[in-house]
């Protein structure tokens, strides 16, 4: 798949279908995305891949803690967003949001149903494979733009194999948890997880898209002959 086909067909998949993903597959993908620019080399990505029984026996330790722990969980590591968004960032974060409910029916009032749906998330939306990034806490501000990149080259490489992802920065609401289960030493935070699979094209909240400001509101270009 050329590198613009993936770019334009990635989103955040929210429902995928129960087909499994080969464990082949799955390296592959991290061996590739591995190439991922890192300064110094440092390569300060660390990745555990869930799947089948393991997957599972997550969720199953999750789930009952939902009713009472949602949204907030075990309390964020770190802060997924600043804490006073100014404009326009308010904005376009309050809008993807009513957006995305919107997409399934769910009316802003309904804040049951909108925790149901974010609770979702602590079940990768069903993918059959759930991948934890983390990385040292020594590492700073350069090294997590480098596992920025690391997570971009595992979502594009994932559409030339036919599969999609939904990066998920909300597993950081349940680090404890969810170091416990894998084992992560305590000298790594948990960045993020990653849901991977075949999405369900049939799902609603897989037909609606994010939008995106144009170019010129973010770029600016001089010196350009043409």
């Amino acid at each position: 798949m050329d590198v613009r086909d993936a770019i334009a067909t990635r989103y955040s998949c929210r429902a995928f279908l129960p087909t499994p993903v080969g464990e082949h597959i799955v390296r592959e993908i991290l061996d590739r995305a591995a190439r991922a620019p890192s300064g110094g080399n440092l390569q300060p990505w660390r990745v555990h891949a869930l799947a089948g029984e393991r997957l599972e026996a997550l969720k199953a330790e999750l789930r009952p803690r939902f009713a009472k722990e949602l949204p907030r969980g075990e309390g964020a590591e770190y802060q997924v967003y600043p804490p006073d968004l100014k404009e326009p960032y308010y904005t376009r974060r309050s809008r993807v949001g009513e957006q995305l409910y919107a997409s399934i029916g769910i009316p802003r009032a309904d804040k049951a149903a909108r925790y149901r749906q974010f609770g979702r998330n602590y079940l990768f939306y069903d993918a059959p494979v759930g991948l934890f990034v983390s990385m040292d806490r020594i590492m700073g501000a350069p090294q997590w733009s480098d596992v920025g990149g690391f997570i971009q080259s595992i979502m594009l490489l994932a559409r030339a194999y036919g599969l999609h992802t939904c990066a998920q920065e909300a597993w950081t609401s349940w680090h404890k948890t969810v170091g416990a289960f894998i084992k992560l030493p305590p000298e790594h935070i948990l960045f993020c997880g990653i849901a991977l699979g075949h999405a369900d094209e049939n799902a609603p909240i897989n037909r609606w898209r994010a939008e995106r400001e144009p170019t010129d509101v973010f770029a600016a270009f001089e010196g350009f002959n043409e």
